[in-house]
């Protein structure tokens, strides 16, 4: 079998991450619920955890550094915590768990504008500077999680309102790439964890700035103040209710550590992979590819008079090759791009070098058929 839907899950764990986790496994006991040994040494694991994060990307401090189970709802945190009234702006180029909670804020009577695309297929810059005048808030994908193109975020932040909240939507680019939050301006990062970063299902993070104070969405115990029936006033345990997941902590922070010295290595291994399945892809006939060569893995394509879902279905079914067909999750970019459902293949650093040309040769087969 060849995993090509690195996109939606990484599917390849290094060992000292699966370590990492079967060590979390085997202590029962609860982060900081506790005053026992067994319960200290979680929670210092976390707090470590945290460090790591927070230097990994930037940040602003480990105690601006929360755990959720992914980053949908890191995303849903910080969105729901954008200041009330004025603009929100954002792209055609989002996934769901940014558009689902502009909507919800939309009926709620908030003015949320998304930037088109340019005739490149990329985020149209010039517009969103246009319709980013008074905006209150940002959320800005760092890479789209369809074509793999991303928004040059730097620029972004220049022409925002000074007082304006960039949110960024990490899921395709962390891990991938460097993200230094304080060098590109960013409030609040929403962080995946079981995809670039290589942790496992079930782990993800939010890490914000002074000027960003999220509210929590979700309330509950949390160890500490447990005599004050509101939720504690400083973080992170102001967003974190409930116990945490404490072996999918572990696999993020393992992850974080075997990427410090390998991320260039990997990004310039995922960016090869493209370019080679991109020049492939070209000889096929009746193959329309929507991604240039990229650092995150993704190449997306269509296959004339064959619906992508069935694409994917005969490429697992026949060949062995797991891909993803459909919206992925995002819909505004496939209509601005007038399509329907695009074929995704989605590339890692662990991904076989054989598998670029078994691709194309499977793609090939099935244009041949269709002919």
């Amino acid at each position: 079998m060849i995993y090509l839907d690195n996109a939606a899950t990484g599917g390849f764990k290094p060992d000292p991450v699966i370590s990492a986790v079967t060590a979390a496994l085997a202590v029962p006991s609860n982060p900081g619920r506790s005053g026992h040994k067994l319960s200290i040494a979680c929670l210092e694991r976390v707090f470590a955890a945290r460090n790591l994060l927070n230097e990994f990307f930037g940040g602003y401090g480990y105690e601006r550094v929360v755990f959720t189970k992914n980053c949908t709802e890191a995303l849903n945190i910080a969105i729901f915590s954008l200041p009330k009234g004025g603009k929100i702006v954002t792209t055609v180029a989002e996934h769901n768990s940014v558009l689902r909670p502009l909507e919800h804020l939309k009926k709620q009577g908030a003015q949320v504008e998304y930037a088109p695309l340019d005739g490149d297929g990329q985020v149209d810059l010039a517009a969103l500077q246009r319709m980013s005048a008074g905006a209150r808030a940002a959320v800005i994908t760092l890479a789209s999680n369809v074509t793999g193109t991303a928004p040059d975020i730097a620029r972004i932040k220049k022409f925002l309102p000074e007082d304006c909240i960039l949110v960024c939507d990490g899921a395709q680019a962390c891990g991938h790439v460097p993200v230094d939050m304080r060098a590109l301006g960013i409030d609040a990062l929403a962080v995946a964890g079981h995809k670039g970063m290589l942790g496992i299902q079930g782990s993800g993070a939010l890490l914000f700035s002074e000027r960003f104070n999220p509210q929590p969405i979700m309330f509950g115990g949390t160890g500490s103040e447990s005599y004050n029936l509101d939720m504690p006033d400083f973080y992170p345990d102001k967003l974190e209710s409930g116990t945490l997941d404490f072996p999918a902590i572990a696999s993020l922070a393992e992850g974080a550590v075997y990427l410090k010295q390998r991320l260039n290595e990997h990004m310039k291994t995922t960016l090869d992979f493209t370019a080679q399945t991109v020049e492939e892809l070209k000889k096929v006939g009746d193959v329309q590819l929507f991604s240039r060569p990229n650092p995150y893995g993704i190449v997306s394509f269509r296959l004339k008079n064959m619906q992508s879902e069935m694409v994917a279905y005969a490429l697992s079914e026949e060949f062995d090759i797991c891909v993803r067909g459909g919206l992925h999750c995002a819909p505004l970019i496939h209509r601005a791009l007038g399509s329907d459902g695009l074929v995704r293949a989605s590339f890692s650093a662990f991904t076989p070098p054989s598998a670029v040309q078994k691709l194309a040769e499977a793609v090939g087969a099935l244009a041949a058929r269709k002919a």
